[in-house]
């Protein structure tokens, strides 16, 4: 008895629980591809995706240079493609992305700084248009990667009820 009314009792709660949804809080009287902030209820699953960099797109370049993983806006279209595939290995996709950490090298074509607007070009490919779910963001300008040729790294955390 008493465990059939504690369960009673609870019930109200799980009910609650399973009817929050991720919220995405957009930039007020903004259309920017991101959000102020998302927030995620205790009922869903976090997953965080580990840093991803671009894969060599010439093969015949040098594999630690530039011209082996192409300009800002092609790296960033290649990251994202990785991190798109993980996340449908996951049973996930891009819709699911809560928050998004962008780490930039300043691109030497570009007086050494970080090429934003190639970054954008490749990133509004994923989100702002047919897929609407937006993530919150952060965009940094990073002395190096890794490799000297990365221009563009991208680490996402993920959510799903």
């Amino acid at each position: 008895m008493k465990n059939t009314l504690a369960a009673l009792l609870l019930l109200p709660l799980a009910i609650h629980a399973q009817s929050q949804e991720i919220v995405r809080h957009k930039i007020p009287n903004s259309d920017f591809p991101i959000a102020l902030a998302v927030s995620v209820p205790p009922s869903a699953t976090i997953h965080f995706i580990s840093g991803q960099v671009p894969p060599v797109v010439n093969k015949s370049a040098d594999p630690n240079a530039i011209a082996a993983f192409g300009d800002t806006k092609t790296q960033t279209i290649g990251v994202l493609n990785r991190i798109k595939e993980i996340l449908a290995g996951m049973g996930l996709g891009m819709g699911d992305v809560v928050k998004m950490q962008v780490f930039l090298v300043g691109d030497p074509g570009k007086n050494g700084r970080a090429d934003v607007a190639g970054f954008m070009e490749g990133y509004t490919q994923y989100f702002g248009g047919a897929q609407p779910n937006l993530p919150a963001r952060a965009v940094m300008q990073v002395a190096a990667l890794s490799n000297p040729g990365w221009l563009v790294e991208i680490e996402v955390v993920a959510a799903k009820k």
